[in-house]
This record gives C-alpha cells, sequence and structure tokens, in this order.
C-alpha cells in the first residue's frame, strides 16, 4: 500500500463522494473530491493525483472526456465508475486511457481492495538497455516514451506495462492471467477480457493489426505476444 497516495474522487453524487472518501481515508489516503467533469481537470493538473476514480456520467464535461483530457498531461491511474453493467461503457472508458472500471451499485470495500491492487501492481524488470528496437518501434526502458518512425506515441501506463511485460518475455505466449499477474498484480480481480480491450488500444496506436502483427501478435487458445504472426 502507498499510505500517502492522493486519490482524487470525481462523482455529482455528493453522498457518494463522502462515503468513498470516508472508506479511502481510513485506508491513509488523501483524498480530493470533486463533482463536476471541468473541475477535475482543473483539480488533476494542480494537484497530480496517482489514482483517479471518475464516474461516466458527469456535468460540465463527461466521465470519458474527463479522462481523455487528463491523458494529455498524467499517467495517474484511472478507475471509472458506470451504474450500467454495459459492456460498451466499459470498452469506451478504458479506450478513453482508463485502466479498470467499477459498476455501480459496489461495495465500498471492493472499492478499497480494488485501489489497493491498483497501487500495487508491480512495474516490469526488463533487460538493462538504453533503447530496445521493434522495426520502427523504439521502446526507451527508462523514460519509458515509445517512438514509431521516430514519433512519440502517448501511451498510458497500462499500455506501456502491457508491452513491457511481453518485452520481458519475449519468445513467450502469454496468457492474459499471466498478462494481468504482471500488469495488474497476482490481486486484481474483474474480467480478465479487460485485457483484450487495452491490446486493442495498444495496436491501433501503434500502427498495428491484429490481422497482420507486426509488434503484438494474438496467440489463439492463449493470448498475446510479442512480435509478428509465426508460420
Amino acid at each position: 500500500m502507498t499510505p500517502t497516495a492522493r486519490i482524487l474522487v470525481v462523482d455529482d453524487e455528493k453522498p457518494l463522494v463522502g462515503v468513498i472518501t470516508s472508506y479511502l481515508e481510513r485506508e491513509g489516503f488523501t483524498v480530493l473530491p470533486a463533482y463536476d467533469g471541468l473541475s477535475a481537470v482543473e483539480i488533476a493538473r494542480a494537484e497530480r493525483p496517482d489514482l483517479i476514480m471518475v464516474d461516466l456520467v458527469l456535468p460540465g464535461l463527461s466521465g470519458l472526456e474527463v479522462c481523455a483530457r487528463v491523458r494529455e498531461f498524467s499517467d495517474a491511474y484511472v478507475i471509472i465508475l458506470t451504474a450500467r453493467d454495459d459492456e460498451a461503457d466499459k470498452v469506451a472508458g478504458l479506450t478513453a486511457g482508463a485502466d479498470d472500471y467499477v459498476t455501480k451499485p459496489f461495495s465500498p470495500r471492493e472499492l478499497v481492495a480494488r485501489i489497493h491492487a491498483m497501487l500495487r501492481r508491480p512495474r516490469q524488470t526488463l533487460p538493462e538497455a538504453e533503447a530496445i528496437v521493434l522495426g520502427r518501434l523504439t521502446i526507451d526502458l527508462e523514460s519509458r516514451d515509445v517512438t514509431l518512425d521516430g514519433e512519440l506515441i502517448p501511451l498510458t501506463r497500462t499500455e506501456f506495462d502491457l508491452l513491457a511485460a511481453m518485452l520481458a518475455r519475449p519468445r513467450a505466449a502469454l496468457s492474459r492471467r499471466e498478462l494481468i499477474d504482471q500488469v495488474w498484480g497476482p490481486d486484481w480481480f474483474g474480467d480478465e477480457h479487460v485485457v483484450d480491450v487495452h491490446v486493442g488500444h495498444l495496436r491501433s496506436k501503434l500502427g498495428d493489426s491484429a490481422t497482420e502483427p507486426q509488434y503484438v501478435r494474438t496467440v489463439r487458445g492463449v493470448g498475446y505476444g510479442l512480435g509478428p504472426a509465426r508460420a
């Protein structure tokens, strides 16, 4: 656990924010409340939280817009809150740059457990080198910068960590569970297909293709691996 972690909680339901704040403060976190989208972006820019929880439906800016704007200047972990168990909502949130999602109604204890698991997420142990080159792609391991033909690709923490997990085992075919253990941590619980959404977003940013992959290949019946499809 990171006792001094700063968490921005964004929801227009003030009683809910109060309940979440009470639970998080008891766990030693510093909580920054916000009740609309514009305030959330301003607070995130000024206070640089470690993790942001944001409802999808907000006055001013939607949760998706908040997430997209925050991703322009922050790599904080983002958990989206959605009132509907709707796959489209989850995919939209993850595509906008969120790392995880929680469906309302939820148990505050479950939410706290999810936050602890996310903040304990391990960083990948990569080979010592200034950079790794994969075709037109260059991954700077120290700065966590990824460039394609010299142009910087703005990856989220989760997207970079997924790429790093595959770089750490370049010959392996990694299952969704193995990737979750490496990126989200073994304490993470939820739908393992969250990996597919993040891999899809990573491929899109890299200009990669699921059918003719150059960087991230699908291993049928297993999961994902690094590099082009193998004959």
